[in-house]
């Protein structure tokens, strides 16, 4: 295989993102440029993601970022490989828009389009920075998708366990709001749990009897909303470090039932664990699932800071990936709001039964 270099677009929520990345004949990544144009202004005032709002800010400055991506990696449009664009899961009028705008680079530069599942892009996103063979367990977690997955490669992962309703991100930001904490909530209340103490409220455990690899936030994030509806200021701080030590803790329980039912499957030497997505920047999260996998004798590994939340240097080495293996996409291939990574788990064992509000997967 000879070197691909591939142009990433990512749309899917409320990040408007570009990046070139390499990949080598002996598989390493190379991120040439990765830039992400923010929506936080647009948001702040309705505390969360507005889909409109999104889309329209995603068509005002796609071509720019688009652009700007492509001058800091120094390279032609006749340098290009292929082009790869975020085709879903996500709020559907992003997704169209960068799916439209990689599917219109494809046609105008001639070139094959890869249309990549965004989850996927987090799965690979690790590879960004360091040599992970495949097989791995994958924690994918982030604003709207918790779920732990075996990768044993592109296009081949099998979900041990899912969100039943909310996600862990969801969770945080929901809850720093109720605190009164400005948007995005997630990296607010990690600075606020900072100074707290996560012993001083005692929170619901969710699951705790069912057997398998669920999750289950909403009962937290309600008992935290109602706690802090009457507590005061100065305890506030207590408040966010139990919620961000109660997700902490779920987060390592459910990944130490994975890692034990996957243990058997894997000699010592191969048991690897990527934790990905955007929670995955949170410092307590991180410790909590370090210490899980030195105790259980597993490696650890998590992508940089600025490739755990959406970017398009992990949609990029995806559709290299992908690429590689000759999996390309016709100008036809839908945008789709919702698209599980496995696909026969999710039609035998859905998570959330239809016309009920759940996670994007």
């Amino acid at each position: 295989m000879s070197d691909l270099t591939v142009l990433g677009v990512e749309t899917s929520c409320d990040e408007t993102a570009a990046a070139v990345v390499r990949l080598s004949a002996s598989g390493e990544a190379t991120v040439l440029s990765s830039v992400v144009g923010l929506q936080t202004e647009q948001h702040a005032p309705f505390g969360g993601v507005v889909p409109e709002i999104a889309a329209r800010a995603h068509v005002e400055t796609i071509d720019s970022v688009v652009a700007e991506a492509m001058a800091r990696a120094g390279t032609g449009w006749g340098e290009l490989s292929a082009v790869a664009a975020t085709a879903g899961p996500g709020l559907i009028g992003g997704v169209m828009v960068g799916l439209s705008f990689g599917k219109a680079v494809a046609l105008a530069r001639g070139l094959p389009l890869v249309a990549v599942n965004h989850l996927e892009g987090h799965a690979v996103s690790a590879r960004l920075a360091a040599r992970i063979d495949y097989p791995f367990l994958l924690l994918l977690v982030s604003g709207g998708h918790c779920q732990l997955l075996r990768v044993d490669g592109i296009g081949a992962c099998t979900r041990l366990g899912s969100t039943i309703d909310d996600a862990a991100g969801e969770a945080f930001d929901k809850i720093a709001k109720s605190l009164g904490l400005p948007y995005p909530g997630g990296p607010a209340l990690e600075q606020l749990a900072a100074m707290g103490d996560p012993d001083g409220f005692d929170l619901p455990r969710a699951l705790l009897g069912r057997p398998g690899c669920d999750f289950s936030f909403s009962g937290l994030k309600t008992a935290a909303a109602r706690l802090a509806a009457q507590t005061p200021q100065a305890r506030r701080a207590d408040l966010a470090a139990a919620v961000q030590a109660a997700i902490a803790r779920q987060l390592a329980e459910r990944t130490r039932r994975a890692m034990l039912a996957c243990a058997d499957d894997l000699p010592p030497g191969e048991r690897r664990f990527v934790v990905a997505g955007g929670v995955a920047a949170n410092g307590a999260v991180r410790k909590a699932l370090q210490d899980l996998a030195a105790e259980l004798g597993w490696s650890f590994d998590a992508p940089p800071l600025a490739y755990c939340t959406d970017n398009a240097a992990m949609i990029a080495l995806a559709g290299a990936e992908r690429l590689a293996l000759g999996l390309t996409d016709p100008l036809s291939a839908p945008a789709r709001p919702r698209w599980p990574l496995d696909a026969a788990a999710a039609a035998e064992r859905p998570t959330h039964l239809p016309g009920r509000k759940g996670a994007k997967a």
